[in-house]
């Protein structure tokens, strides 16, 4: 069985393979792609994006727990809205970075920051002293996320993906 967390207006689930084509629209969506991590290229048809679900569910059972990725499905109405990710920065593979990505059409809506917030609060039960979000600097939607979440800034960084980060830290109240 996997991970399901419900919030107020969202379900964060396991993906599955049906998802590809509404996964798609997010990370297929050129001004989603352009701020994820440098290693990944914006999926060009419903194929490839049902490819890379393949191998995020491949690789779930042998992440490091809780990591894992999952899709934000929006209540409601039962449409996918995004997804998240729990998954050790590179180059050390220590910390935990927390990741989330929407449609472009639900934008603004607070679903990044609900569902973030739902996945750390199951995250530090399982015994995880803090998570981590970096951001590009000019990234201010993603920032602003972060600072919703009550993460706090501890400053700039090339460690992670070779790139200057801002980094966001939050650890258990």
């Amino acid at each position: 069985m996997g991970l399901e967390l419900p919030t107020d207006r969202l379900r964060i689930r396991e993906w599955e393979l049906s998802d590809a084509e509404a996964a798609l629209k997010v990370y297929g969506a050129e001004e989603v792609a352009h701020w994820l991590t440098p290693e990944w290229q914006p999926v060009n048809d419903v194929d490839a994006m049902r490819s890379v679900l393949h191998a995020w569910i491949e690789a779930g059972p042998n992440l490091v727990p809780p990591a894992g990725r999952w899709a934000i499905v929006r209540e409601s109405d039962g449409e996918l809205v995004g997804g998240l990710s729990l998954k050790l920065l590179p180059p050390f593979e220590e910390d935990f970075e927390l990741t989330w990505a929407l449609r472009p059409d639900v934008w603004g809506q607070g679903y990044a920051t609900e569902a973030s917030q739902a996945l750390m609060d199951w995250a530090f039960k399982q015994g995880i002293e803090e998570v981590f979000a970096v951001a590009r600097p000019n990234n201010t939607r993603a920032i602003a996320v972060a600072r919703r979440l009550g993460m706090e800034w501890v400053g700039e960084t090339e460690k992670y993906y070779d790139m200057r980060l801002q980094v966001f830290r939050m650890r258990p109240a």
